[in-house]
């Protein structure tokens, strides 16, 4: 019985591994034909629009836009790719401090926007500081656009002591989504709004499900629809950053 459980998890190890390859080999040979299509569409769009009707002009913008949505989605598929092949090397973490220069780069990007950050001092955990990092980026940057049509936005980092299991949460009061769909969440290319009200690539929320579970944790997601979300991930090891044990991951690094 051991024995056809080691071999089924190797058998799926070996056909994650390739998946992996895979989709880091298609996104980046994507790359190429998608920067030359933009190309001859943006000569069009500069040397003759003067010459071309509306609906023409209109039809090279549309593909233009496709042109640069399809970029962002292979650039978030590389990302991904690399960021499962990258070793894990466990750090304490002062997760406070990453929150808040996180939101201090958001607010010198958008300095129009008023939006109301906290974050729970002295938050620390054990865990790769640039894949950790990410999490927190995609999370707290996800609250930060949701938030864009609410009056007073608020965005909160802390920590969620209650059910037994310690969790880190960002919580914000914007857009929200129903709690049906909650299983999309963290599915590629799932997205519960219209990309013309949140722009988005529909990767970055897979791409903190697999850092969180590469690190042994789990992440989940709660929220209504005009009220705002909020969304947990668990890192294992204890929320006070003691990295004793913890032993370095070598990650996905096959087929790179």
């Amino acid at each position: 019985m051991e024995r056809a459980v080691a071999e089924r998890t190797a058998e799926l190890r070996a056909a994650n591994e390739e998946l992996e390859a895979f989709t880091y080999s298609a996104s980046h040979d994507l790359r190429a034909p998608l920067r030359r299509m933009d190309g001859f569409a943006a000569i069009l769009e500069e040397d003759h629009a003067a010459s071309l009707p509306e609906d023409a002009r209109n039809a090279i913008a549309r593909i233009r836009a496709g042109c640069r949505q399809m970029a962002g989605v292979i650039d978030s598929l590389l990302k991904l790719s690399r960021l499962m092949r990258q070793s894990i090397t466990p750090a304490p973490l002062d997760l406070s401090a990453m929150a808040e220069e996180i939101s201090s780069n958001l607010r010198e990007a958008e300095p129009e926007r008023r939006v109301s950050f906290t974050a729970a001092t002295g938050l620390a955990a054990c865990g790769d500081r640039t894949l950790i990092g990410e999490v927190l980026e995609n999370l707290i940057s996800n609250a930060w656009k949701f938030t864009r049509r609410t009056g007073e936005a608020k965005v909160e980092f802390g920590l969620d002591g209650k059910g037994g299991e310690p969790a880190f949460f960002v919580r914000d009061n914007g857009a929200g989504f129903d709690m049906e769909y909650a299983g999309n969440l963290f599915r590629p290319f799932q997205r519960l709004h219209a990309a013309s009200d949140f722009p988005g690539t529909g990767i970055g929320l897979v791409t903190c499900r697999r850092i969180i579970e590469r690190h042994g944790g789990r992440i989940w997601a709660e929220g209504e629809p005009g009220k705002g979300a909020v969304f947990f991930f668990t890192i294992p090891g204890g929320t006070g950053g003691n990295c004793a044990g913890k032993q370095e991951d070598t990650g996905e690094k096959k087929g790179a």
